[in-house]
């Protein structure tokens, strides 16, 4: 019988003692019955629908116990008789949970060593996980001293994991520079795996949509990073058909989100934003929409003899700043030039096929990129 209830359940969690048992028979007993547990905690935390009812308090008893499944590593790994008995109760453990739990991972003795990483990754490769436990994973305060402390305090947990994979691309003398930014390229990767996440198992993409949505919600302040996040994500390599499908999850969450569509094209250089729609299709088309849109609410000053915006309801971009986007598009998407050139052309036809500057910001488009 497989006692998963006893560690998916937050009120149910219970942590063990500071210190284990000794591994004396009186209580070899207790010791492999918290050795099932973890196993059950980790095999919950990445397969398991229960992670819905999980609060705060909960998410920090699961990384205390995790912490006591590597003191028991550290504790009896070279204890022989104890190991081979640790051992032989995972392995029944396993097979339980294999059966219970499709797609499990077995649990090793040595995986104990890491428990709280396994913990980590399996909750965020979770489609349960509710969206408030990752507001408190990536929050911005810093992890309490999780040696000392009773219970794990894990705010901002992944926020510190990201300033080190951000500070080793840094310093690694073999890493290429970034085009975004090393924090915005671990986050990238990061949301990819949990939009992953999100569509495996037969999920939706409203699923994934949702989670954006919460995402956008919560970075007040932190617009412009966000765009930078996602052109990270964006280019990341795919390696799978899920990772694609990904991908392909957010450029349409883009285009149902126009502001955060039209804030990226703003906030990203011209040789970024033409580097993501030399890799995607649908980022492309709806990147050509938004400059067109720059162009359409755009005036001719006879005060300043240029074309200036004047919607309140669009970037602030200048004629000279987006002819310097199309040309950069044109560079990285070479066969994008005719179709760009021929919807022009349309446009001015349009306003009267004139050839005076002034006119039509059409025509003096078409002359600029063509100068």
């Amino acid at each position: 019988m497989v006692r998963v209830q006893l560690v998916c359940s937050p009120q149910r969690l219970q942590c063990p003692a500071a210190e284990p048992p000794e591994a004396e028979k009186r209580h070899m007993e207790t010791l492999l019955k918290n050795v099932s547990s973890t196993a059950e905690l980790l095999a919950v935390s990445a397969r398991s629908g229960a992670l819905e009812q999980w609060d705060g308090h909960a998410l920090s008893r699961a990384f205390h116990w995790a912490r006591y499944g590597e003191h028991l590593f550290r504790r009896f790994h070279s204890d022989p008789a104890v190991r081979t008995a640790m051992e032989k109760q995972l392995q029944l453990t396993n097979q339980s949970l294999r059966a219970a739990l499709p797609g499990y991972t077995d649990v090793s003795f040595c995986d104990l060593s890491r428990c709280q990483h396994l913990l980590l990754v399996g909750l965020l490769n979770n489609p349960e996980l509710p969206v408030s436990i990752m507001r408190i994973l990536f929050g911005s305060g810093s992890p309490a001293d999780t040696e000392h402390s009773e219970y794990v305090d894990v705010t901002g947990l992944c926020s510190h994991i990201i300033q080190c994979k951000s500070a080793c691309k840094v310093l690694s003398p073999l890493a290429d520079s970034s085009a975004v930014g090393a924090d915005a390229e671990v986050q990238g990767a990061m949301l990819m795996e949990r939009l992953g996440a999100l569509m495996g198992r037969g999920r939706e993409a409203r699923r994934a949509e949702h989670f954006l949505d919460s995402l956008l919600q919560g970075c007040d302040g932190a617009s412009e990073h966000f765009c930078l996040v996602i052109a990270a994500a964006l280019l990341t390599a795919k390696n799978s058909a899920a990772e694609g499908a990904a991908q392909d999850v957010l450029q349409d969450w883009l285009q149902k989100t126009p502001g955060v569509l039209k804030l990226t094209c703003s906030a990203l250089s011209a040789s970024l934003l033409a580097g993501l729609a030399k890799e995607h299709r649908k980022f492309r088309e709806a990147y050509c929409g938004v400059l067109k849109t720059w162009a359409s609410d755009m005036e001719y000053s006879v005060h300043e003899g240029e074309w200036v915006q004047t919607s309140t309801k669009t970037c602030m971009v200048t004629f000279q700043k987006l002819t310097e986007h199309f040309l950069a598009l044109f560079e990285k998407c070479p066969p994008q030039r005719d179709d760009v050139e021929r919807e022009l052309n349309a446009l001015k036809l349009s306003d009267g096929d004139f050839d005076v500057r002034g006119l039509s910001v059409w025509g003096d488009l078409l002359s600029a990129l063509n100068t």
